[in-house]
């Protein structure tokens, strides 16, 4: 009888799985940067626009709106190629999967935002009246409820977090996974009176998304270990 040696291919797939999860988990890191990279460029320089004013979301619309849709879909697989890194890196953890669950819901919420897109208003798109809308169409609702509903769920995934950094007795990650969805919440929940909350609750949730997926990233075994 011959006898199989699967040595070789068990550690060729344990290499391959590592390299995968650091890609993924670079999928998570790039997704905050791109959104909010994009969003700054596009504000600053579309006619009509004025962060005070108008959300991020509102950049979908117009001629050159095509350009925010594919910032939301980019960032939306980005987010979810982030979620299963999380997942992989974090397998053997308690919360891992509740955690990568979580941000996976958060990605699809973007590629929903970038379908449906937000309603005008607030002088934006140019030539757009300055008040709100009288109404709010249902790819409006959409778009909020979408929006709403991810950023609950990365919450959710800050504070799930949270506990396995204490577990890990990595104390300033765990106490940071606890006041980072504070500050979103605030944020969303004060969008009513200043737009600029909003926006900056919004990037306070991406730019956790980036360094959890980095800090995870530094902790992954390389391909050469």
């Amino acid at each position: 009888m011959t006898r199989t040696n699967n040595a070789p291919i068990t550690a060729s797939s344990t290499i391959s799985t590592r390299q995968a999860t650091r890609v993924l988990l670079a999928g998570g890191i790039a997704a905050g940067p791109l959104f909010l990279g994009a969003g700054l460029i596009q504000g600053f320089a579309r006619e009509g626009f004025d962060f005070t004013r108008n959300a991020i979301s509102q950049l979908s619309l117009g001629g050159l709106g095509w350009i925010q849709v594919t910032s939301f879909l980019l960032t939306g697989v980005l987010a979810i190629a982030g979620a299963i890194g999380i997942r992989q890196a974090l397998r053997d953890d308690p919360g891992g999967v509740r955690a990568s669950r979580l941000v996976g819901v958060f990605g699809a919420s973007f590629l929903l935002a970038g379908v449906f897109t937000a309603d005008a208003g607030a002088g934006f798109p140019a030539g757009t009246p300055e008040g709100s809308a009288a109404s709010m169409s249902a790819h409006g609702a959409v778009h909020m409820f979408s929006g709403m509903v991810g950023f609950l769920a990365l919450c959710a995934a800050s504070f799930v977090l949270a506990r396995l950094f204490a577990a890990q007795r990595q104390r300033g990650w765990a106490i940071a996974c606890r006041l980072v969805p504070v500050g979103v919440l605030v944020g969303l929940a004060s969008s009513s009176v200043a737009v600029l909350a909003f926006t900056a609750g919004a990037g306070l949730g991406l730019l956790w998304l980036t360094a959890v997926s980095a800090r995870l990233l530094a902790a992954a075994p390389t391909a050469q270990h």
